[in-house]
């Protein structure tokens, strides 16, 4: 039985309420413990898995070795290895492996084990990336009511999130750039862009502030407001998966999901997305909803600083750049004190997170809806957004400059 094989039979079985018959009849008829491990108790397994025996020669496992940005495959014992500490799940591994003997973590059989037996309410992050990623008639408001129809609480966009770090980079930005010398590197959205800075580029983390991303900041507030909640993130990214095990962060976020991996879970519950009723609750303001496309952070950051402090002499000039080898271009340039700008975005996957390896429609239709999203919001700025103030209220902080002052939920050190 193979591993997809195997995914598809015990999820079906979980949202059927069979799963432990199941179980005992996949034990007999002879599966592939390490799967099973996989599935069930993914926590203990890197976020890239190998699903069988390597079968490339040992050239040719040089030459995969190689492809890796992070240095986290290794050889042991003749197989090719994935070393967690060093993975940043950007998936080019599963890609670029010609067997098809990896694959990505799957957290959806403990998840729906916790949305089933918790005690707490479970609520669904969604990723800024989500608007119309299952198609044009399933709009926020479906998407909502459906994962209270399995059980969620309910569904928190992200985005919001993004605006409260877009507002405290912007705080950032005009505390500390006071000279044309100097630069900021956004800390927000993509476990790639920071895995790279951190492993490679260490000798930069200096101009990165010290905060979390929107994904973290949902799930901490999220908790800091309802106390023993379970949080389950779900985008197209697979490097999610390894950011919320980072032991200090690893507080904020249960369970990451990609995009299909709930689809699935629709699916053989039955659920018609395009059937269901309107549930409306968007908060965001433009500056989060655009977070998703490469190009999006910036313009947030920009706007924001505009509105905070509109008579700053020195303004904000972007330079972003997609996909890994872009990324490192641009950090290798900054390192050569070519910039050209003084503050620069990353985004590991090309496109941005609308590029994600798990998205279930093509990038460039993924940033059209992004933008189109954006562009429907309410507010532009999420200095102009009510409700990002009365949530900043209701996690005790009584001014936005509280951001740079006491906001531990929103910053770690890297």
């Amino acid at each position: 039985m193979t591993f997809e094989a195997l995914y598809n039979r015990l999820l079906k079985s979980n949202v059927a309420g069979s799963m432990a018959q199941e179980l005992d009849l996949v034990r007999k008829q002879g599966y592939d413990p390490h799967h099973l491990s996989c599935l069930l108790s993914p926590e203990k397994h890197p976020v890239i898995i190998r699903t069988d025996s390597c079968c490339c020669e040992s050239k040719q496992q040089e030459q995969c070795l190689a492809r890796c940005y992070f240095d986290a495959l290794f050889v042991q014992d003749g197989e090719i290895a994935i070393d967690p500490a060093l993975c940043v799940g950007c998936g080019d591994c599963i890609r670029n492996c010609d067997a098809k003997k990896l694959t990505e973590s799957r957290d959806i059989l403990p998840a729906l084990n916790a949305l089933r037996n918790a005690q707490a309410p479970v609520y669904a992050m969604i990723a800024p990336a989500f608007i119309n990623q299952y198609t044009e008639a399933v709009t926020p408001g479906k998407l909502r009511a459906a994962f209270k129809k399995i059980g969620f609480a309910g569904m928190v966009e992200v985005a919001l999130f993004a605006d409260i770090l877009t507002l405290k980079e912007a705080l950032e930005f005009d505390k500390n750039i006071q000279t044309e010398k100097d630069y900021q590197l956004t800390s927000c959205c993509c476990p790639m862009w920071i895995g790279m800075i951190k492993k490679v580029y260490a000798q930069l983390i200096p101009h990165v502030p010290a905060a979390v991303s929107p994904m973290v900041a949902c799930g901490r507030s999220i908790k800091k407001i309802h106390p023993g909640a379970v949080t389950v993130f779900i985008g197209p990214c697979m490097a999610k998966k390894a950011e919320a095990r980072e032991p200090d962060i690893a507080d904020s976020t249960d369970f990451v999901l990609t995009f299909q991996e709930i689809q699935d879970v629709f699916d053989y519950a039955g659920i018609d997305l395009a059937q269901m009723e309107e549930d409306d609750r968007d908060h965001s303001s433009k500056a989060g909803r655009i977070y998703a496309g490469t190009g999006g952070v910036s313009e947030a950051v920009r706007a924001t600083v505009s509105r905070i402090n509109p008579l700053k002499q020195i303004t904000v000039k972007t330079r972003h750049a997609d996909g890994v080898p872009a990324c490192k271009q641009m950090l290798n340039d900054i390192m050569a004190g070519n910039g050209g700008a003084n503050f620069f975005e990353g985004m590991g996957c090309v496109g941005g997170c609308v590029g994600g390896p798990k998205a279930l429609i093509s990038r460039d239709e993924g940033r059209e809806n992004v933008i189109r999203y954006g562009a429907e919001a309410s507010y532009d700025t999420p200095i102009d957004n009510p409700y990002v103030i009365a949530l900043l209220h209701q996690l005790g902080l009584d001014t936005i400059e509280s951001l740079l002052e006491h906001s531990d939920i929103f910053v770690r050190k890297l």
